[in-house]
């Protein structure tokens, strides 16, 4: 990879990081309070004001004394980085909120005082585009061109309220890769970060250990070539890094014995064009040269074993999947010293608690709550109090706190209290055959006190492709049932959740079965008289916002109109911007192995076919998919006479995190829907 210009990057790179200095500079105190009321009556009928409501929290974690969350609070309509006392109410509530344009990834605790946050933004400038192997133009990160993602991290402490910002000096797009924080207390992180942008010192990440509080640091480990990302084990010992080599698509494992021997020696390699896949590393065995790893076996099991990596010899099962289902999260305790659960696609998230007390725990919980959805949300360091939403798949919901104890558990507050679970829709799963045979789930939710027969309804595909719709609560769907639609949520092939060979599936198939699934998913909708095929919408966002496109253009007989939503038009566009600054050769191969002719299937190309009314909407703020995508849909569709809406929101990002842009949203939906495909005939 060749980067261009590099001698002018240093004065530019320093203006532009003092603009965003001085931006963070600027966080704002709180003045509100997230309301911690009980749930009351419901006087009028839901509208999309109610639905749009930010939930009381997101990301929500214990502190490590278990007094204290910290979370995204919906705050005066908008996500506040908040640190709130569960009991004590003099003390004072930090509500910090994030300065435009940027969103916030992830929220840790380091110690008692101090929580880190993940942040990520955009930074313009033209210095950072580098040649793709074909030759043409790609700038670094993925955006359009002259704009770049940048991640950092942020420290909140909570007793003074100050922000610090460590490694911010530093030269490279990435330093939030946080790879060990301090069991002891001490305000303390191991921290994976690029030094530079310019291949050669620094371009790779070196680990450093960082003081939170002061920003002091200490590169611990040096930068070693290729490799991308590093673990380390419950000493803080750094053990294990994975290398890319972009030439070849080739992945390696790299391992030491101990932290302080010279050389990592290579234990396991992959090569992603054959569909390899390297050996995961998900927690070290303490003083020892085992590991727990994940593994995907031939039958499509997802397995969690003891391995030594010195012998490379597998040990101990510690739990298994069915076939078809994967292990998509490991939950270890907080001092990195053993495994407490898994959790596996199957259901909303299901968790499988290896700790006896904890899975104990959840099966009482489970038993109180009548059936409801029961998640651990996080953990006291002693795991004394545990943070708990009770649920149901039609209603958000309560965050609890529960004490191990007394066993007794009190409602910190309502997610959103006008959202009452006898107000809502019913939801469940389905499962239908796909023309060509293939067993495929959906999600259903139909609309409420209203006979399930010849509804209007709406397709509404989930974004990705490489992602999974679940039973869970979903504020879109809600919506949309509640205005009198039957809402259907396939999992076509291509979706992750069932095992690698489900999601291989879509491999040559975008815009092509990956769209018989969803018309499939419509017809099985009609043939169970829930449906009336002649008053189908489809709508969607991200990925799901190019199926919706794509449909009106490859089947344009099939709906009454459709809505993308941050959708992606021009196919080979988004796959030459699409991938990580390390990844992006390997995501490149993903793509191209969707579809042989990007352009054959891109709807910004396919416009004379189109017949219905097409909505778009999109935010300029938007980190994921660049706006253009949808403005030059819009202005290419407007030239060629067709119907079509453009809602364009200045400060919406990819996620619709603002309360405003929300309802903007839901209301501009509501008009285009009730114009075009109304539910009361």
């Amino acid at each position: 990879m060749s980067i261009q210009n590099p001698r002018t990057f240093t004065q530019d790179t320093k203006m532009r990081w003092l603009t965003l200095l001085a931006a963070w500079a600027g966080i704002l105190s709180p003045t509100a309070t997230p309301q911690e009321s009980a749930p009351k009556a419901v006087a009028r009928p839901l509208g999309a004001e109610t639905f749009a409501k930010l939930p009381f929290v997101e990301q929500a974690a214990l502190s490590p004394d278990g007094n204290r969350i910290a979370g995204l609070f919906g705050v005066s309509g908008q996500q506040a980085i908040g640190i709130i006392h569960l009991s004590d109410a003099t003390e004072p509530r930090r509500l910090l909120s994030l300065p435009d344009g940027t969103q916030a990834g992830w929220i840790r605790w380091v110690n008692d005082d101090n929580v880190i946050i993940g942040v990520r933004m955009i930074m313009k400038s033209n210095l950072f585009a580098a040649s793709t192997p074909t030759g043409s133009r790609m700038p670094v990160g993925g955006r359009s061109e002259g704009q770049v993602y940048v991640s950092r991290f942020i420290n909140v402490n909570r007793v003074t309220g100050q922000v610090t910002r460590p490694l911010w000096s530093l030269n490279g797009l990435y330093s939030d890769d946080i790879i060990r924080i301090d069991p002891d207390g001490r305000p303390e992180v191991l921290v994976a970060a690029q030094e530079s942008l310019f291949s050669g010192q620094g371009f790779f990440p070196s680990v450093y250990r960082v003081d939170v509080e002061t920003e002091g640091y200490t590169r611990v480990l040096p930068w070693r070539g290729q490799v991308v990302g590093w673990a380390a084990d419950a000493a803080g010992q750094v053990r294990a890094g994975v290398a890319y080599d972009p030439a070849k698509r080739r992945f390696r494992l790299v391992y030491r014995s101990t932290g302080t021997d010279p050389d990592f020696r290579e234990i396991d390699r992959a090569d992603t064009r054959e569909r390899e896949s390297l050996l995961t590393i998900v927690q070290f065995v303490p003083d020892s040269d085992r590991a727990v790893i994940l593994r995907e076996e031939e039958d499509g099991r997802n397995v969690l074993l003891e391995h030594d990596l010195a012998t490379s010899s597998d040990g101990r099962r510690i739990f298994e999947t069915a076939p078809g289902v994967e292990i998509t999260e490991a939950i270890t305790a907080r001092d990195g010293r053993s495994l407490l659960g898994v959790v596996t696609s199957s259901g909303a998230g299901d968790v499988h608690w290896l700790d006896p007390t904890l899975a104990g725990i959840q099966q009482s919980l489970e038993r109180s709550s009548g059936g409801q959805r029961v998640e651990i949300l996080s953990l006291d360091a002693m795991r004394r109090r545990i943070l708990v939403r009770i649920s149901q798949p039609h209603a958000p919901g309560a965050l609890f706190l529960y004490d191990v104890a007394t066993r007794s558990r009190r409602v910190i507050a309502q997610f959103n209290e006008a959202l009452r679970p006898e107000l809502l829709a019913p939801v469940k799963t389905i499962r239908y055959t796909a023309r060509d045979g293939l067993p495929i789930e959906a999600v259903l939710t139909l609309p409420p006190r209203r006979e399930a027969k010849a509804l209007p309804v709406i397709l509404l595909p989930h974004g990705g492709p490489w992602a999974q719709d679940v039973p869970g609560y979903d504020y879109w769907a809600q919506f949309f049932a509640a205005k009198g639609y039957a809402v259907l949520q396939p999992n076509f092939r291509g979706s992750t959740g069932y095992g690698s060979s489900f999601t291989a599936k879509g491999e040559g198939q975008l815009g092509l079965a990956m769209q018989d699934d969803l018309n499939d998913a419509l017809q099985w909708a009609v043939s169970q008289g829930i449906a009336d095929a002649r008053r189908a919408c489809i709508v969607g966002a991200s990925y799901g916002g190019y199926a919706a496109m794509w449909s009106i253009a490859r089947d344009p007989d099939l709906f009454r109109c459709a809505i993308s939503i941050a959708g992606v038009a021009d196919l080979r566009r988004e796959v030459n911007n699409f991938g990580s600054y390390y990844l992006g050769g390997k995501y490149r191969d993903d793509w191209e192995r969707m579809t042989p002719d990007f352009p054959a299937v891109s709807p910004i190309n396919a416009i004379p076919r189109i017949k219905v009314p097409l909505l778009l909407v999109h935010g300029k703020k938007d980190l994921t998919v660049d706006h253009g995508q949808s403005s030059r849909m819009h202005s290419k569709m407007k030239s060629a006479g067709k119907d079509v809406e453009f809602l364009s929101l200045p400060q919406a990002d990819h996620y619709f995190t603002r309360e405003a842009d929300r309802l903007a949203l839901l209301q501009a939906m509501e008009r285009f829907l009730d114009a075009h495909n109304p539910a009361e005939r």
